[in-house]
């Protein structure tokens, strides 16, 4: 029997043949037909795979110009950017916390503007350029421009701010070697309001890794870390002011120094309880937006010079403000009672030394303490300061923190060390009981009023909102130092400082008038630094304010007046007046009575 072959069938099988004979077809014409049936499939199955692959071929298409178009839309919606410094460190955008005041209205914030630079390797046409910055920014110089461009630098600061009108004429000029980068500046929205708090910043050293805002004055720079550190997440820094009574300040005391023909000013004022400072204002101001340069002028005080902060840096002799610490101590220590009588004999002498009244009076023989302080005489403090003694004044003085810089979150704090004398003879616990040859500032003196105020606890202040209880060290018993403020609250109905009540609010203080010194020794004759130290409401002290005027000279009357019941006080007054409201103090209405009544301010307000 044959063999037939399984791995080739034969094109014509024996049964397909036959069958087809018996149905009378034809072999040939049904191989060709399954032939044409094949090749019906094999280009069916050709079609579907060509089918296939054109799908998938405009599936692509169409994703890929969707995706284009996406990307076209974003750009349109968004703010274009320029090319960036393929240089090291091109990124040149640098994020700072807010500053707001205590009720979270903004006091410093940044605003995106742009930077331009230069790749001078790739620049077309550097002369042609130089030309053309140095007519869009008169101040640059083209042969400057130009030098730097073709000295071999690969990068080149030439504008660290652009104004939007700047910036599309350096796009006409169309050189590929000129770059824009997108940086943020400082903006302080509210111009001078409490300039010397907030204090400036400007832009890194040249190079544009250090092309961040960094802080160079006031709290910017004394918080420059935490303004600048990314952990923190942008969150704002709550500062203690508060917006209103700052405005309304300022409005004051820069209203009174042109009045009062003073050449400066500053005021602080201070919670009590807390150490908060709420307002803090010095005169001449400027704008943190364009801080002007420091003073060259090696004659010039520092005082002349508006980026000089008063109440913190000036250091001053500040007159009878201290005598209530004299008799806070003597009562502290069990030498003296308010009622006490004390010598007050005038002249005392000492030594050779003669101590004065003022304009030579004589309040003798005797005076009680509170009429000591009411009348502001400097024998009765002189006898008071020699019963405490020197080592026991200077220990009471250093508890008040006169003795070293204020912890304040300013920059200029630390600089600003009280003048202490270095010896302390029984002469200098004398001058220095009412305020004379010791120089510290107005801060130093808010802090220590305060601790007055709140019942004897020494409290450090503060620019920054606190939360929460505030502790300090007690410098006096709470008896002690209630004592004083009724002792200051009489210096207003009926001593120096009668320009001074506001009625309702219950105001205690102590002026000081002091001559100022000059630079080759001795004191001015007609020039001085007028000092009002006050609490308000007395009978529940929340707060603490100090006026502090430099050469002021009331000319209103019939006669020039220079002292500070004059000058400082009705100052004072009239911030109280206006700021007392505004914090939510209710005045008390006090019965009128012809026996604490001061008919003639004349009389009262002296030193």
């Amino acid at each position: 029997m044959r063999r037939v072959c399984r791995c080739a069938p034969p094109l014509r099988p024996l049964a397909r043949i036959l069958q087809a004979r018996e149905d009378g077809l034809n072999p040939d014409s049904i191989e060709k037909e399954n032939l044409r049936l094949r090749h019906e499939a094999i280009r069916e199955k050709a079609r579907g795979r060509a089918e296939f692959r054109l799908l998938i071929l405009c599936a692509s298409f169409v994703l890929a110009f969707g995706a284009i178009g996406a990307r076209m839309g974003l750009m349109a919606a968004t703010e274009p950017v320029e090319p960036r410094a393929s240089a090291p460190g091109a990124e040149i955008i640098a994020q700072r916390a807010d500053i707001t005041d205590r009720n979270g209205r903004i006091l410093a914030t940044n605003m995106t503007t742009h930077a331009l630079y230069a790749h001078p390797k790739v620049m077309v046409d550097p002369k042609g350029v130089a030309l053309k910055l140095a007519e869009i920014f008169p101040d640059l110089k083209a042969a400057d421009l130009e030098r730097r461009f073709t000295d071999g630098r690969s990068f080149v600061w030439i504008r660290k701010v652009l104004s939007p009108e700047q910036m599309q004429l350096v796009h006409e000029i169309g050189d590929p070697g000129l770059l824009f980068g997108p940086r943020e500046m400082r903006l302080y929205p509210n111009g001078t309001l409490a300039a010397h708090v907030l204090g400036g910043t400007s832009f890194g050293a040249e190079g544009v890794h250090s092309a961040e805002v960094i802080g160079t004055a006031g709290i910017e720079k004394a918080l420059d870390a935490r303004l600048r550190d990314p952990a923190k997440g942008g969150k704002p820094l709550t500062l203690s002011i508060d917006l209103t009574i700052q405005s309304t300040i300022e409005e004051v005391l820069s209203a009174g120094m042109t009045m009062l023909n003073a050449k400066g000013a500053a005021a602080i004022l201070m919670d009590v309880r807390t150490g908060e400072i709420v307002a803090l204002a010095s005169l001449p101001t400027f704008d943190p937006n364009d801080r002007p340069n420091p003073l060259v002028d090696k004659n010039a005080e520092p005082g002349d010079s508006p980026l000089f902060n008063r109440a913190v840096q000036g250091v001053y002799e500040l007159g009878s403000t201290f005598k209530i610490f004299a008799a806070a101590q003597a009562m502290e220590l069990g030498l003296v009672a308010p009622e006490t009588l004390v010598d007050a004999n005038a002249p005392m002498r000492w030594g050779r030394h003669l101590i004065k009244e003022f304009e030579g009076k004589n309040y003798g023989p005797l005076l009680s303490v509170t009429d000591v302080i009411a009348k502001s005489s400097n024998v009765g403090t002189a006898h008071i300061a020699l019963m405490i003694g020197p080592l026991r004044q200077q220990a009471f003085l250093k508890s008040l923190g006169f003795f070293e810089p204020t912890p304040l979150e300013l920059i200029e704090a630390p600089g600003a060390r009280p003048l202490i004398p270095k010896k302390w003879p029984e002469i200098v616990t004398i001058t220095t009981s009412y305020g004379h040859g010791m120089s510290a500032s107005p801060m130093h003196l808010a802090a220590a009023y305060a601790a007055i105020a709140n019942g004897g606890v020494m409290i450090k202040p503060t620019l920054l909102k606190r939360e929460g209880p505030t502790t300090g060290v007690r410098v006096m018993s709470e008896k002690t130092a209630l004592e004083a403020v009724k002792m200051l609250r009489r210096v207003v109905t009926e001593g120096t400082a009668s320009l001074g009540e506001v009625p309702g609010y219950e105001v205690a203080g102590k002026t000081g008038t002091a001559d100022k010194p000059k630079r080759t020794g001795g004191y001015y004759e007609d020039k001085v630094i007028n000092t009002f130290a006050s609490v308000f409401p007395a009978s529940n002290p929340q707060y603490v304010l100090i006026v502090t005027l430099d050469e002021p000279l009331d000319t209103a009357g019939s006669e020039p007046r220079r002292t500070a019941g004059w000058t400082a006080v009705p100052v004072a007054a009239e911030i109280i007046r206006r700021t007392a409201p505004l914090m939510g103090l209710r005045p008390k209405l006090e019965p009128l009575t012809l026996e604490g009544a001061v008919p003639d301010a004349v009389t009262a307000a002296s030193n």
